[in-house]
């Protein structure tokens, strides 16, 4: 994890800082003044207050760039804080500053440049010191530079914490935000899935019944009047689906839906095909009851197989068969013969057999589609059929 952490500091976060450490300086000052032989300050000990001030403001100047050089400008400053007691807050807020990094090297050794440092005061100065006073000499510069170092290394990992809770905060929201717009698009995809099953087949079926209105003149009374009829309840009955999907679509999770399709309900599928002016022939060879989902599945095989066939091959033959043990899979073919009259055709959607073909896959079967040898194209689906009641009995 990378520890360099560093927030960016406004302008009057950098002066507080900065004067909190000319602040803290200035007791080390008045300490060294006042440890000075009397009269020495304006003789001998002038340099305490005419370069130890100017060096002090220098490290202070030098603190502004800490976070483009943190290393250099440390250690710059804790070596002018030997001579410049004054400069001692900078150099400590230098510290502090850099062991926010927690580079426990990098805090070793400016620690000792810092305490070394300390020691050339007793240099510039004519100060008495007892015998045998040097552990105590060391231990306030050591005690210091610790305390700058534990307060430092706090606050770098309280930033890292808030770093990574804010990382925390932001991926949670990105993924929540991801979630979003994939239970939008599966949303999507299941309204028009189940707009294209109910409108499609019924439109298909209107559309074709129109065709054959306006491109033939030699039909019956009684063959117009059927076709009109055939019209107007396929219209109803897209009406009454539509309505009744999309107030599912609009319901609450509590609400319950309406009975879903079925193999049984296959027949009466092909029935109104029929009645709309379909040659449909259904062959049924099917063995036991199917689940409701391979069953629903089948139909909505069949359904896209019909309105197709009245798209695309108007007046055509439809040969469906359907056949299946328990145990084994639900086979579907749907087999149209070329056209034999010429419609106006309806626009095509081109998502049809690609829903179908997405329904197939989440029943776990597979679906195929293609052009037939005379010319007629087929379609079929292989369905799988576990024989979950020979499972039960054993």
């Amino acid at each position: 994890m990378n520890t360099d952490v560093a927030p960016r500091l406004g302008g009057w976060q950098q002066a507080w800082r900065l004067v909190a450490a000319a602040a803290l300086g200035f007791p080390f000052w008045l300490s060294t003044a006042a440890a000075l032989p009397r009269g020495c300050a304006a003789d001998t000990c002038s340099w305490l207050v005419t370069g130890d001030p100017l060096v002090a403001l220098g490290c202070l100047t030098a603190l502004l760039w800490r976070r483009r050089f943190p290393l250099a400008v440390t250690m710059a400053v804790a070596v002018a804080s030997g001579p410049s007691t004054l400069a001692i807050g900078a150099a400590l807020l230098a510290l502090c500053s850099i062991s926010t990094r927690r580079r426990p090297v990098e805090i070793g050794v400016v620690a000792l440049v810092y305490v070394a440092a300390s020691q050339l005061t007793l240099v510039l100065y004519p100060i008495k010191t007892p015998p045998g006073s040097l552990p105590l000499q060391l231990a306030l510069p050591t005690l210091s530079a610790g305390i700058a170092a534990a307060m430092g290394v706090a606050v770098g990992a309280r930033r890292v914490e808030v770093w990574s809770l804010r990382e925390r905060a932001e991926s949670a929201e990105r993924e929540q935000s991801a979630r979003e717009a994939q239970a939008r698009a599966l949303e999507r995809n299941r309204i028009a899935r189940e707009m294209h099953d109910v409108l499609a087949h019924r439109i298909s079926l209107v559309a074709m019944q129109a065709g054959v209105l306006d491109h033939r003149d030699n039909l019956t009374a009684e063959e117009n009047r059927t076709l009109i009829r055939g019209i107007a309840d396929g219209s109803r009955q897209a009406l009454e689906e539509l309505r009744d999907v999309l107030g599912v679509l609009r319901a609450g999770p509590g609400r319950p839906e309406p009975p879903q399709p079925s193999l049984d309900r296959i027949p009466e599928l092909v029935a109104d095909a029929r009645t709309s002016g379909l040659d449909v022939t259904l062959t049924t060879t099917v063995s036991g009851k199917p689940s409701d989902g391979v069953g629903r599945t089948c139909y909505r095989v069949i359904q896209e197989g019909l309105t197709n066939a009245a798209k695309h091959a108007p007046g055509a033959p439809v040969h469906i068969t359907v056949e299946g043990t328990a145990g084994d899979e639900l086979h579907v073919r749907v087999h149209n013969f070329p056209p034999t009259t010429t419609t106006t055709q309806p626009p095509p959607s081109g998502f049809g057999l690609l829903g179908l073909a997405e329904r197939v896959t989440l029943a776990g079967g597979k679906l195929s589609h293609h052009r037939a040898p005379d010319g007629g194209y087929v379609l079929t689906a292989h369905l799988p059929w576990p024989d979950h009641d020979h499972e039960t009995r054993s």
